[in-house]
């Protein structure tokens, strides 16, 4: 097995914003001028590669880049120029409560006939499908707490102490083999998937970008501190029902039993975890920063409503028998470790 935390290599340019980018990495280009940027659609595969590459700078970076690049002045205002983009279209799109307590009350109940696709998966979902939805969520998962952590520095008292608690566990409660990074660069293993980190940046459609792009957003902005919990609470609130069907879809599939293991253990652990970040983390934070209250609520949104594009791109491809990447997986598993 790779580690998961290896260099990756730079993605192939998806339009002008992404190709402008990478080529200032490489140091053979200027970056996007303003108009390139503005004309980008927003949820779209340039402009959001552009800004996952932004980011990734803040955690592993890449191999061809030099890591001082990490601060560069110009490609900083670059960056904020796109973010400006996706928060504005965030908080057009996404807002829909006002409190903490609507928001959540739209998550913490599970619909009787749910439609999404840990239950399409759980139901009859294939296992070229469950690879494809591991290979889209490894650039998630294999950085899974870590735009979290951003956050510990900006809070105080009860909240600090519950958050750091809740990551505490996902980053293995002091042991290396539970981290859930690793755990999931098992589940990979077991579909046959390349665990390397990023490998699959290029498969990955742009609605995947987002729901990437989101969580960086929230945890590298002090400002957006209380989305960032909203993100973090929405995660773990649905998680425990949603890794319940994805352990019964791996069962069902018979994809191995580091795959079956990775959700089974988030069945367990996020359970928990919910009422610790509904509880303290959110409570606290709302004890020592009430006016906090709207940005965690547009956190709870904001997530749900990246959510639903990529749910709702995934499900439209499969249902159609059509792959949801890129760049399809070979047909047959390749184990590679």
């Amino acid at each position: 097995m790779e580690h998961p935390h290896d260099e990756p290599r730079l993605p192939a340019s998806r339009g002008p914003v992404s190709s402008a980018v990478l080529d200032h990495l490489r140091g053979t280009g200027p970056l996007p001028p303003d108009e390139d940027i503005a004309a980008a659609p927003v949820y779209g595969d340039d402009l959001q590669l552009a800004l996952y590459v932004c980011y990734e700078l803040h955690y592993r970076g890449f191999a061809e880049v030099d890591p001082d690049l990490e601060w560069d002045p110009g490609l900083l205002r670059a960056r904020a120029a796109l973010e400006r983009r996706f928060l504005t279209a965030l908080r057009a799109d996404a807002r829909r409560h006002d409190t903490v307590e609507d928001a959540l009350a739209g998550i913490l109940v599970e619909p009787v006939d749910g439609t999404g696709v840990s239950h399409f998966l759980r139901n009859k979902g294939e296992l070229w499908q469950l690879r494809e939805y591991a290979a889209l969520r490894s650039l998630y998962h294999l950085k899974e707490a870590d735009p979290h952590a951003w956050v510990l520095p900006r809070l105080r008292g009860r909240a600090k102490a519950a958050m750091a608690a809740v990551e505490f566990d996902e980053y293995g409660g002091g042991r290396a083999d539970r981290v859930h990074a690793r755990l999931f660069a098992g589940l990979m293993d077991d579909l046959g998937l390349d665990t390397t980190y990023g490998r699959y940046l290029d498969a990955a459609r742009a609605e995947l970008l987002v729901t990437v792009n989101l969580m960086s957003l929230f945890g590298l902005h002090r400002s957006l501190r209380g989305a960032l919990v909203g993100h973090f609470a929405t995660v773990e609130i649905t998680s425990s029902p949603g890794s319940r069907r994805l352990a019964d879809a791996m069962r069902r599939t018979g994809a191995g039993p580091a795959a079956e293991h990775f959700y089974d253990e988030h069945v367990e652990a996020d359970a928990v975890h919910e009422q610790v970040v509904r509880h303290d983390v959110i409570g606290g934070l709302l004890e020592d920063e009430p006016h906090l209250a709207r940005d965690i609520a547009f956190g709870v949104d904001a997530t749900v409503f990246t959510e639903d594009l990529l749910g709702d791109r995934l499900l439209a491809d499969w249902r159609a028998g059509r792959s949801c990447l890129r760049t399809p997986l070979p047909q047959e598993l390749t184990h590679t470790s």
